[in-house]
């Protein structure tokens, strides 16, 4: 597990490139037979990247005892899991549950024994949020066709998207783990401009549906000192409170979004006037 510790502001504005893909990119979230973990001391977030064949992949075989300093994974956490891959199963205690490609699952505080499979001759690309919880809410499945789906944008603004909430109070509680996927229609490149912050949530973003020959750039860091990242397909960057994030893209793409906080009111944001960035 790979741990990443929080970022003082007026320190990160003198990071080079180097050291910013360090602090706030993971390049490599999902590696075949594996799962791969990032720990975050921005508000605790846990970020997986779960590539499991027809041979099951068992959580407790990747989660320390001492990691945690709890006796499973989610004894005090709750889990966010997106498919972007082929058909997958997840299972845990007694309960399976079957994920189509762009499903969603919520598993609660308590839930143990969770164990990936793929139900396809590919590996699953199965991207994980897990956020502290104090409260056991119901585990289940939210398929594409649940979630809540808003547009926005325009084409002329080249933002034109369609955003599908899937951990969101509208659709299922949660402790306090939000989660969807936007996706970008053809045409348009740019993901939340103008720019905002949110000073009670962190937000973690993982890219994807980028080809091969194309990038997006991601943009960071306090809005009078941006800076970018170039960011390539299901790389993910995490966003501290503090930070703008947004993207632009060589080609439309997709991004899952994930917040934890204080709050999960969605448009609890605090938008910044085009002028102010730098």
């Amino acid at each position: 597990m790979f741990i990443n510790y929080n970022n003082n502001p007026l320190d990160t504005k003198h990071y080079d490139t180097a050291r910013l893909r360090q602090e706030f990119l993971t390049e490599s979230l999902f590696n075949p037979e594996q799962i791969t973990l990032v720990y975050s001391h921005i508000d605790r977030v846990v970020a997986l990247g779960v590539s499991a064949s027809k041979q099951t992949l068992k959580l407790n075989d990747y989660v320390d005892d001492k990691a945690f300093g709890t006796d499973f994974f989610l004894q005090r956490r709750e889990l966010g899991i997106i498919n972007l891959g082929p058909k997958a199963e997840v299972r845990c205690n007694d309960k399976v549950y079957v994920l189509e490609n762009l499903d969603a699952l919520y598993l609660g505080q308590g839930e143990q024994n969770i164990e990936f499979t793929s139900l396809e001759d590919s590996y699953t690309s199965l991207y994980c949020l897990s956020a502290p919880a104090h409260h056991a809410y119901p585990s289940r499945i939210i398929t594409r066709s649940q979630a809540k789906v808003v547009e926005l944008g325009s084409l002329e603004n080249a933002n034109a998207r369609v955003i599908n909430q899937y951990l969101h109070p509208d659709v299922l509680p949660t402790c306090q783990l939000c989660m969807g996927a936007t996706h970008l229609e053809p045409g348009s490149v740019w993901n939340t401009m103008p720019a905002h912050t949110h000073e009670r949530r962190m937000e973690a973003y993982l890219y994807f549906n980028v080809k091969p020959e194309q990038v997006v750039f991601h943009y960071m860091g306090q809005p009078e000192e941006t800076r970018h990242i170039v960011v390539r397909d299901k790389q993910l960057v995490l966003s501290p409170s503090w930070s703008i994030h947004s993207g632009c893209g060589t080609q439309n793409y997709s991004f899952v979004w994930g917040m934890l906080g204080e709050n999960q009111t969605f448009d609890d944001m605090d938008f910044v006037d085009m002028d102010t960035l730098r």
